[in-house]
């Protein structure tokens, strides 16, 4: 395969999972802003530090409101992150590809695309339609996802689409479970209070674990919380599960077996991230940090992005 290809692909992905989980942030923090105590200020502006948005935000934005955070990570393009920007390059990748996915792939994200692009849903007067507009959009990705499940040979380019599904899921997954952190409590005493766990329940909610863990777990913690989002194995949204599987798809492409070793820098930045986490407990988690964990991740999720990047995709010249 082309690695011209593999890369759009790869980004095809990417974007469509960035814009899926940009819906999520923005979707669950309104329901959350309606639930809030009368004493409690809404808070927007951790979706921007939690995301790294902040800096780009403050130089067409004064003030982190609610109006100005929904517009600038879903309409403004001026944001690459946006869910417009993410879906425009998203369609893009795709077009410049057309002969290498399915006919059914194209024509449903194009739809998508259309649809978000043609919304003029925005501002105070229409919060109603937007809630409606953030779920069209997460329901439109998870779509995507189920066309390319029928529709697509479990060749190089699944492979490659799924690997950049992962690890964009599994770094957006670690920044749901960073807003927290940036999110201000009235006092200290609001730690392990109703409201504190009112505000780890929409964690849950944003990434669509709520019912999965309730099953899993009777009561509601902020321990056992980050332990299903980050160490499970079996949910599909957590840390650790995203990152084995995108594993699992690197040995395909090469077609190395993952008990023979690794065989590039990709799969060995992979394997171990996925490696460090597996012999993760929670307990480490609180004691390191959760913040200065999640940092730490998202730091080796990158860095197991530029693997594959220089692995799969970069010029190289060639030797005579």
């Amino acid at each position: 395969m082309l690695s011209r290809v593999a890369n759009s692909i790869y980004w095809m992905n990417r974007y469509i999972e960035r814009a899926d989980n940009y819906s999520r942030f923005m979707s669950v923090n309104f329901n959350l802003a309606l639930d809030l105590p009368p004493n409690v200020d809404e808070q927007w502006e951790p979706l921007l530090i939690a995301t790294a948005d902040n800096y780009l935000f403050y130089n067409f934005y004064q003030e982190p409101t609610r109006e100005n955070v929904i517009d600038f990570m879903t309409f403004d393009k001026r944001n690459p992150n946006s869910i417009v920007s993410c879906l425009n390059n998203a369609r893009e990748n795709a077009r410049t590809i057309r002969e290498s996915i399915s006919k059914e792939m194209w024509e449903n994200l194009n739809e998508l695309y259309l649809r978000v692009r043609d919304t003029t849903t925005k501002g105070e007067s229409n919060l109603n339609r937007l809630q409606e507009f953030l779920n069209d959009v997460r329901n439109g990705c998870q779509h995507f996802y189920g066309v390319i499940d029928c529709t697509i040979t479990r060749n190089e380019a699944w492979h490659f689409g799924r690997v950049g599904r992962f690890l964009e899921r599994a770094d957006k997954t670690s920044r749901f479970l960073d807003v927290k952190y940036f999110t201000l409590l009235p006092d200290l005493d609001a730690v392990g209070s109703t409201l504190d766990l009112m505000i780890w329940t929409a964690v849950l909610k944003s990434v669509s674990a709520y019912n999965m863990y309730r099953q899993q777990y009777k009561m509601i913690s902020s321990s056992t919380i980050v332990e299903f989002l980050i160490l499970d194995k079996l949910f599909p949204r957590s840390v650790a599960h995203c990152i084995r599987q995108a594993e699992l798809s690197l040995y395909e492409i090469s077609g190395n077996a993952i008990t023979n070793g690794f065989k590039n820098e990709a799969e060995k930045s992979l394997s171990k991230l996925r490696s460090e986490i597996e012999f993760t407990e929670t307990s480490e988690l609180f004691k390191t940090g959760l913040h200065q964990y999640l940092d730490r991740f998202q730091t080796r999720n990158n860095e197991a992005a530029k693997a594959v990047y220089e692995t799969y995709f970069s010029l190289k010249p060639v030797e005579v």
